[in-house]
């Protein structure tokens, strides 16, 4: 390995994440830092893994996706789904293919699960616990009344876990009654180990929270303005979207079926989809707020954080 890689600090296996809500510039930051760094950007977003769906995903243009290499970015059909174990292999493999050719891996996205199986890798295999028996009863179940039963055992699960996400609650009750110990236990006992690499985190969003919200107001109204509403037809009338998947319910195409139906103006569409995303906004920044990351205010901050990170 050559020094200059010494000096970035590839050889420990170092990467970024770069992780915050919505429209809080995160994008934007960790492509001027692989430019800079000799980095390569590995996408941790559970919608832009989605072919086809561009505009609702704020996915990099390919002008933005030329200028350094782009990982897990349409690698999945809409009507497939994607588990987090899968996220987590591919990601893994993503960053050791960037370390192989001296290139910083720069994680990143606003799914809080993704990253965390990174920073605290539990159990993201879907079989080694896992009782089919048992995982059969649970899913035959109302999903509020197994968000309840969750509530009782792991509160504090049940409270980063929507309701709907039925497979997640599922997955923590399994734990739960596999091991006797609950989600939140492990998760706890996991962080006391070192993490298979050396990240640093940095954490976008948190600063003034009426700039974050107008912020979003003005994607929302460029996605719009980008043609939203046609990619959202387009992608139903070829059966992209289908009801039941994952891609069927995210935030940006959804909002937009009743303008389609004529159930709404297009305005009321808009206004409905700005509400939703400040709302998940809202969700990411709790998220991300228990995580010890390095809360950053533009790029000038990152590139410090990084350069000490890197040792330059």
């Amino acid at each position: 390995m050559s020094e200059t890689n010494k000096e970035n600090g590839l050889k420990r296996k170092k990467a970024v994440i770069i992780g915050g809500p919505t429209a809080s510039g995160k994008s934007g930051v960790a492509l001027r830092l692989a430019l800079r760094f000799g980095g390569e950007i590995i996408s941790a977003d559970s919608m832009q893994i989605y072919r086809r769906m561009d505009i609702g995903t704020a996915k990099p243009s390919k002008e933005e996706q030329a200028l350094v290499p782009h990982h897990l970015i349409d690698i999945r059909e809409p009507y497939e789904n994607y588990s987090v174990a899968e996220f987590n292999a591919d990601a893994k493999a993503a960053i050791e293919d960037a370390l192989s050719r001296g290139r910083l891996p720069i994680i990143c996205g606003g799914t809080g699960l993704y990253i965390e199986s990174l920073l605290h890798p539990t159990d993201y295999t879907e079989g080694s616990s896992a009782d089919p028996a048992l995982r059969a009863k649970l899913m035959s179940k109302d999903a509020h009344e197994l968000w309840l039963d969750l509530e009782k055992i792991d509160p504090a699960a049940a409270k980063k876990t929507h309701e709907n996400n039925k497979k997640r609650v599922v997955r923590a009750l399994e734990i739960y009654c596999t091991t006797g110990k609950t989600k939140t236990e492990l998760d706890a006992e996991q962080k006391k180990y070192d993490p298979e690499y050396d990240f640093l985190l940095l954490l976008t969003g948190f600063g003034d929270r009426a700039e974050l919200y107008a912020g979003i107001d003005r994607r929302v109204d460029e996605m719009i303005a980008a043609g939203l509403v046609e990619e959202t037809e387009k992608l139903l009338d070829n059966g992209d979207l289908r009801p039941g998947t994952t891609a069927y319910q995210a935030i940006g195409y959804k909002e937009m079926f009743g303008a389609l139906k004529g159930e709404q103006t297009l305005e009321e569409a808009k206004a409905g989809l700005k509400q939703a995303t400040r709302n998940y906004a809202k969700r990411q920044l709790t998220w991300f707020s228990s995580y010890g990351g390095i809360k950053i205010n533009g790029y000038e901050d990152a590139e410090n954080a990084v350069r000490a990170f890197l040792g330059k």
